[in-house]
């Protein structure tokens, strides 16, 4: 593996880097304090769309689509280190319209999508006009187990009827939300349990879709985006949404979530980078017993410990980025389910140090590190739970082939 990375890539580190210092920073507050200010916390802060604006202006827009004349066809390890740039500030990715669902919304579409497809949705996305939703999980099933799935999708003549109760809808919540992808079963009774599932574009304003609540996170309510509980009650939409065909729908998935685990790990490399400096500052300036924290012997041991594994962690995502791009999704598989496991862990730890660090003020809002933590807990079981990947890890291994013991 080379980790210099290309002169592009430097120079859109930079950029990126002076945009987050010179805008997103600066704008943390205002668009918290404008999302309080509104009628309602579900109403866009104007300050995003300035900011977005900004961003495309300078051309530091679509960072994430690889392979592709709509981006800068950057690949997975060229992107790494400006996901992680972006994965600093709650409101980095959107910035650069760079944020989940979205971006793996958007490959799928891409990918599957027909032109018509691509024209009324894609072009929208990739603009910044639109955003997007992805309903997979569900409440009744254990949703670690992708086939337990079982909302339904049916032909009746051109159209095709859609019937089931999603949660975890992320990006439900917010006005500009208006494609959702919604994962059911074409048929349930193929012995295949993988053929079972489909993938479908399904508009939010179609009849049948009601939104029964949105979900908050350790309290906090992530609006504008917001995680739903939806019912889809006979909703029906051209048998032309159809993604890909029937019965392909698990490996849409796969396909889908591959890039946006590593985008989440990306990010959370930048959230914990963040958080070490927010300790770092905090214990230069707060005196206990005679002398500051940073001179404390436990606190010198966090910010070791954290320093330590942040690299560790960075590493490893750049080996999976490094897999990807060269042997594909499927043989990078291992190291993909790896950090999903580790990097998530890793970040919880270094913002508990933080939070430690801070004392009662780390608790709070003032900080972000609360709310930094609450959204990395989600991470351990967003795009499957730690306890799946382990088993998956743990299988390949045991499929190795075992040398003789000699011993």
């Amino acid at each position: 593996m080379n980790f210099e990375f290309p002169t592009k890539v430097k120079d859109l580190q930079a950029r990126v880097t002076g945009f987050m210092e010179g805008n997103v920073y600066p704008n943390e507050k205002v668009y918290e304090q404008q999302l309080d200010e509104g009628e309602t916390r579900w109403q866009i802060p104007p300050i995003m769309e300035e900011l977005k604006a900004k961003a495309k202006s300078e051309n530091l827009w679509n960072l994430f689509l690889p392979e592709s004349e709509r981006g800068y066809g950057l690949t997975n390890l060229e992107y790494a280190p400006l996901c992680e740039i972006m994965g600093r500030s709650p409101i980095g990715a959107e910035v650069f319209n760079c944020s989940a669902p979205d971006t793996g919304n958007m490959e799928v579409l891409e990918r599957y999508g027909l032109e018509e497809h691509k024209k009324q949705w894609l072009e929208p996305l990739l603009n910044g006009d639109i955003r997007s939703a992805f309903a997979m999980t569900e409440p009744g099933v254990a949703s670690s187990d992708a086939t337990n799935i079982e909302s339904s999708i049916k032909l009746e003549g051109n159209e095709y009827v859609i019937n089931g109760r999603k949660w975890w809808t992320s990006g439900i919540g917010d006005p500009r939300c208006k494609i959702l992808i919604f994962m059911g079963k074409t048929d349930p009774d193929n012995p295949d349990r993988h053929k079972q599932q489909s993938m479908i574009l399904v508009p939010t304003d179609a009849p049948g879709i009601t939104v029964l609540r949105t979900l908050p996170v350790f309290g906090f309510d992530d609006a504008p985006h917001g995680h739903g509980e939806v019912e889809f009650d006979n909703v029906r939409v051209p048998a032309t949404n159809i993604l890909l065909g029937e019965g392909r729908g698990f490996e849409i998935a796969q396909g889908r979530l591959g890039p946006g685990r590593i985008h989440h790990c990306m990010r959370q490399i930048g959230v914990a980078e963040r958080s070490l400096e927010k300790m770092l500052k905090r214990v230069k300036e707060r005196v206990a017993f005679g002398k500051t924290l940073a001179e404390q012997g436990t606190i010198m041991a966090d910010i070791a410990n954290s320093r330590i594994e942040i690299e560790q962690a960075r590493l490893l995502v750049l080996k999976a980025a490094y897999m990807m791009d060269t042997v594909g999704n499927k043989e990078a598989r291992a190291e993909i389910a790896m950090i999903k496991v580790s990097v998530p862990n890793m970040t919880l730890r270094v913002i508990d140090r933080a939070l430690q660090a801070h004392g009662g003020g780390g608790v709070t809002t003032d900080f972000g590190l609360a709310h930094q933590w609450a959204s990395s807990r989600t991470l351990r079981l967003a795009d499957g739970p730690d306890e799946v990947h382990r088993v998956a890890v743990a299988k390949m291994e045991l499929r190795k082939q075992v040398r003789p013991d000699f011993n």
